[in-house]
């Protein structure tokens, strides 16, 4: 019986991402927000189910690496909802526009003014579900769950050091453009869902540093009044670090890495259409459906605007 992987190239990838890259960064600025702040909101509520799962005083005495690698099994629900919706993360942004600026199809600042609000949205989506729908809703107001919110906040922001969350952010965010790249790669949904599962479990069971997931956990200790943490030392050690790093991670090891191996001074990337192995032929390139609005947003089809090379 013959299989047949419907994806993409690495290469084709590349392409796809620097595309996206130059429709992102000359979006209108209202949507650029708006698409943020839901990605801020979805990404908080999968930040709020991390923290559920960890409330067990049980298993964090005893089994630690236990309950945390459940809790990185759930959180990448979050990056699915976000991706498949289109919604815009900041983090996301800086593989995505970085590529695109790269191949001189996006001026750096459109780059740049891009991060600044998608930074903004995602803070503003993220403070929404801590306040009203954390914070009022009394999600975490009673123990073992306000307990859980203050020892995990203070694990990321008052023990490690400032340099420890910045390498920790470039991790982070090393393996969330990596799901970004590989959701991309996929042609089918459960493609694209389980290629952006493997990353996000990843850096989620190896404890990194997320600039907008800092957005939910930090802000909903300092709602429960966790002792020792503040909005100064959130600033300080929770967005700065985290932002820096998360800025190295996906748009130098990604972003940058993958533009220079498959897009410098190389050969036209042709998009022809999905890689198929047939019983009656090797394997080919056959041509996209013309009501496949996946394939014409990336400009695979025939008589898209954008099917030639920039």
């Amino acid at each position: 019986m013959l299989t047949s992987i419907d994806a993409y190239t690495p290469a084709e990838v590349t392409e796809f991402v620097a595309r996206a890259g130059l429709i992102k960064g000359n979006m209108r600025l209202d949507k650029v927000f708006f698409s943020s702040v839901s990605a801020g909101c979805l990404l908080a509520l999968a930040c709020g189910t991390v923290l559920s799962t960890n409330s067990s005083p049980w298993f964090q005495e005893n089994a630690p690496g236990l309950i945390r690698t459940i809790s990185a099994l759930v959180f990448p629900y979050g990056l699915a909802l976000i991706i498949l919706t289109g919604a815009d993360l900041c983090t996301g942004s800086f593989m995505f526009t970085t590529v695109a600026a790269l191949q001189r199809q996006l001026p750096w600042y459109r780059m740049l003014l891009h991060w600044f609000v998608t930074f903004w949205g995602n803070l503003a989506g993220s403070l929404f579900v801590v306040a009203i729908i954390f914070g009022y809703g009394e999600v975490f107001s009673a123990d073992p769950f306000r307990s859980a919110v203050i020892s995990f906040a203070t694990k990321k922001q008052v023990t490690p050091d400032f340099h420890n969350i910045f390498l920790r952010g470039i991790g982070c965010n090393w393996l969330v453009c990596l799901a970004c790249f590989l959701a991309l790669q996929g042609r089918d949904m459960a493609s694209k869902i389980i290629g952006i599962w493997l990353p996000i479990y990843a850096f989620v069971s190896l404890g990194f540093d997320h600039v907008v997931a800092n957005m939910t956990f930090v802000p909903m200790a300092i709602w429960l009044e966790a002792p020792g943490i503040s909005v100064g030392l959130y600033v300080w050690k929770g967005i700065i670090p985290t932002l820096l790093g998360n800025i190295v991670g996906g748009g130098l090891f990604v972003g940058t890495y993958y533009w220079y191996m498959y897009l410098l001074k190389n050969d036209p990337v042709t998009l022809t259409g999905l890689r198929k192995k047939t019983e009656d032929s090797t394997e080919g390139t056959i041509t996209p459906r013309q009501d496949d609005i996946e394939a014409s947003a990336a400009g695979v089809l025939p008589n898209s605007s954008s099917a030639k090379l920039a």
